[in-house]
């Protein structure tokens, strides 16, 4: 998710980052001195998890800060400055991808192809319609056909019920798996984000089997894969200790 920080260029001007217990949370404070969000909001986390990570990637910054090298901070900026005041219009949106998730939409041929789809992907439809109560239907082709309503409303009941925090990670483990179910079930750890990113790419998959890898589309579905990974991190690290 993009939060403000892109395209910002500072020298470092702190010496020490530390995580510090703030009313209602953490936040992290560089030389005593609490971080604030680009909206100018108070950085504040839920866990202490969350405020060590953001402590560490400012404290590993060099003499210029380089904000792609601080994924838990931009996600929390996110959280604070996107999330929790569109936080309706960002849920609506994930919980949409239900009706056209990727694990539905199933090749017509090779055999090959559709077997393998068949084999990866129907387990964890079967786990949505028995564990979330939502069941959605494999369908041949790339035109879209509508899932039931009710099902795809109580997954959409699911996503609304996260924390602004929970929705920001939440968000690109959907946007870039083109999958809400495998979204959620890497949120309740029914599978591995690397179980995950391995079956949103089933069709990708295949294709490097049939012609070869690209270098460039590789390079791209790398940097995909760190950002999946760290979006399932910030999810569950979000989560409040008990």
């Amino acid at each position: 998710m993009e939060d403000g920080m892109s395209g910002w260029v500072a020298k470092r001007f702190w010496k020490e980052a530390r995580p510090v217990a703030c009313d209602g949370g953490y936040t992290v404070q560089l030389d005593g001195r609490a971080i604030k969000t680009p909206a100018k909001t108070l950085l504040r986390v839920p866990t202490l998890a969350l405020a060590e990570a953001i402590a560490g990637e400012w404290d590993a910054q060099a003499d210029t800060i380089d904000p792609a090298t601080m994924p838990v901070t931009r996600t929390a900026n996110s959280a604070l400055d996107k999330v929790a005041h569109q936080f309706t219009e960002v849920a609506d949106m994930l919980a949409a991808y239900g009706d056209s998730d990727l694990l539905c939409y199933r090749a017509t041929h090779p055999q090959e192809l559709v077997a393998r789809q068949s084999g990866m992907w129907d387990p964890l439809l079967d786990w949505a319609a028995d564990a979330l109560g939502a069941r959605l239907r494999p369908v041949s082709g790339i035109m879209h056909q509508p899932q039931d309503g009710a099902a795809l409303a109580l997954l959409s009941e699911r996503v609304h019920g996260m924390s602004e925090f929970e929705l920001a990670g939440f968000h690109d483990l959907v946007a870039i798996s083109g999958s809400l179910v495998l979204a959620l079930a890497v949120t309740v750890e029914r599978i591995s984000v690397d179980e995950a990113w391995a079956l949103s790419r089933v069709d990708e998959t295949w294709q490097e089997e049939q012609w070869g890898i690209d270098e460039e589309a590789s390079e791209l579905a790398e940097k995909k894969r760190i950002d999946i990974v760290n979006a399932a991190w910030f999810f569950h690290a979000s989560r409040r200790e008990t």
